[in-house]
């Protein structure tokens, strides 16, 4: 499986990034993967090369390039309960730094380069992301409904908040098919309902769905939250809602 290091052209300077593709100088959809609040490190680009392996370019941006390159934050190889709370220490002041205007800026310049690429082939993309990179993931959808035709966000964060333009109010300009895998916990009941009637209003094709028995972070391997289960039914959804989305004839 191929894979390279790039680095992305943006307006606050080269974004470096991991992706993967499948062999035989064919075009595939691409796949833009954004990760959690973590950032870009092994795990990310497991879960790319795994992608890439059912057909897909896959393009996983480090999120905080302009701190420096992947990984930024200085992450044990084992992310276990002891350590999150000092990684969490570490990371927040890099998430508040990146501002809805930087996600924004980021976004055109990662898609630019994602549709770009000789080895993706013309037609939609999707947007997918982990915790913070759900609603990444997601302003990413609602600012391109030309070309992003598919978002999915595991145990999401961010999507519902008291901003004026959190994710969930800016629905409206969805042209996605949606799925968002929670954790338990992740949401409020409430913040489920407010989520859900937003995409009924919008008329955008979803499903939002709690995996029993998981906590926050539980597709990540590197993580005490990872469950086994948990992650199959991620690829059990992913893979299909891409494939309806992403190959149409």
């Amino acid at each position: 499986m191929p894979t390279q290091t790039l680095q992305i052209p943006t307006a606050d300077g080269p974004a470096d990034a991991f992706v993967a593709f499948p062999e035989g100088g064919e075009r595939h959809p691409g796949v833009l993967m954004y990760p959690d609040a973590f950032g870009l490190r092994p795990e990310l680009e497991k879960k790319a090369v795994e992608l890439a392996g059912h057909g897909y370019y896959v393009l996983v941006p480090n999120l905080y390039y302009r701190h420096g390159p992947a990984p930024v934050l200085e992450l044990p190889e084992h992310i276990g309960e002891e350590e999150r709370p000092a990684v969490f220490a570490e990371a927040m002041p890099l998430v508040k730094a990146h501002t809805t205007e930087r996600i924004l800026r980021d976004a055109e310049a990662y898609l630019t380069f994602l549709t770009g690429r000789p080895e993706v082939g013309a037609g939609p993309v999707a947007a997918v992301g982990y915790c913070l990179g759900a609603s990444l993931a997601m302003r990413t959808a609602t600012a391109h409904p030309d070309l992003v035709a598919a978002v999915a966000g595991f145990h999401p964060g961010f999507l519902v908040t008291d901003a004026p333009d959190s994710p969930h109010r800016l629905v409206h300009d969805l042209t996605a098919e949606v799925h968002l895998g929670l954790a338990e916990g992740d949401l409020t009941p409430e913040a489920i309902d407010e989520l859900g009637k937003a995409f009924d209003a919008a008329g955008v094709t979803h499903t939002i769905e709690t995996y029993a028995g998981t906590a926050h972070g539980f597709t990540m391997a590197d993580t005490d939250a990872f469950d086994a289960a948990g992650l199959r039914r991620h690829w059990e959804r992913l893979l299909p809602l891409l494939d309806r989305t992403l190959r149409k004839v």
